[in-house]
């Protein structure tokens, strides 16, 4: 029993202290993450990966990356998505942008509140964009799923906007348009610029909590050895010296 005991507590501490040293690389991880995003928003924009660099974007290499892109607009294709912001609930208004190539990228062009009606508006002449590139939100947002066949929206799905709508070839992301970066005669909105950027960096805690239940597993097993031993040794005492009187 002692043995079972005994391994079950060495397991514990050494899975405690496996789970705090991995939330310590989890840490270091994050904070680069941090320094990365902080370098690409605040960096001068560059053109958005090209049709043939599709498949190797990613978050690592390319989310939050600023860019530019240039097209027109299909503002007949547009879809609003649910969103909460700064300035309240409303929605994100993504319209297709068809570039030079052919190639299609949706621009999230900002915030509109509920019931804004987008005026009439032609594809126009070539317009220059620059923002934030993102990654597709595929499925839907937290607890509520993307309704195509109603036209609702909770997740800026790339993917699933582009089949609703029949775009074709997409990019794989879209790019949150930066305020004012598109010039086109909207009246009060969109509003662009409101990208959030917020990492959770909790992994420091995490660790110290791991670390401190390893601590407490270590500290519990060798109270009970100290104890064992304690009554072991009076245990061994004779019956009549350990009720003598001390002198």
């Amino acid at each position: 029993m002692r043995l079972v005991v005994a391994a079950a507590a060495l397991a514990a501490f050494v899975v405690f202290t496996a789970l705090g040293g991995w939330q310590l690389q989890r840490r270091a991880w994050k904070l680069d993450l941090i320094e990365r995003v902080e370098q690409r928003v605040h960096a001068a924009p560059v053109a958005a990966p090209e049709r043939a660099r599709w498949p190797e974007v990613t978050a690592a290499t390319d989310e939050y990356r600023r860019v530019r892109l240039a097209g027109r607009y299909l503002h007949a294709q547009a879809t609003r998505v649910q969103a909460v912001t700064v300035l309240g609930a409303g929605h994100w208004l993504l319209t297709p942008l068809r570039q030079a190539d052919g190639s299609v990228v949706l621009v999230n062009r900002g915030f509109v509140p509920p019931g804004w009606r987008a005026p009439a508006a032609a594809a126009g002449d070539e317009i220059v964009v620059t923002g934030l590139l993102r990654l597709s939100e595929p499925g839907g947002g937290f607890l509520r799923r993307n309704d195509p066949a109603a036209d609702r929206w909770t997740s800026r799905d790339v993917a699933g906007i582009a089949r609703a709508h029949g775009l074709g070839q997409i990019a794989p992301y879209f790019v949150d348009a930066d305020a004012g970066a598109a010039p086109v005669p909207d009246g009060d909105g969109p509003v662009g610029g409101l990208t959030v950027i917020r990492f959770a960096n909790n992994h420091l805690v995490y660790a110290l909590t791991w670390f401190a239940l390893a601590f407490m597993v270590a500290g519990a097993v060798l109270w009970v050895v100290h104890d064992a031993r304690r009554r072991r040794g009076a245990a061994a005492v004779p019956a009549g010296e350990r009720d003598a009187p001390q002198a």
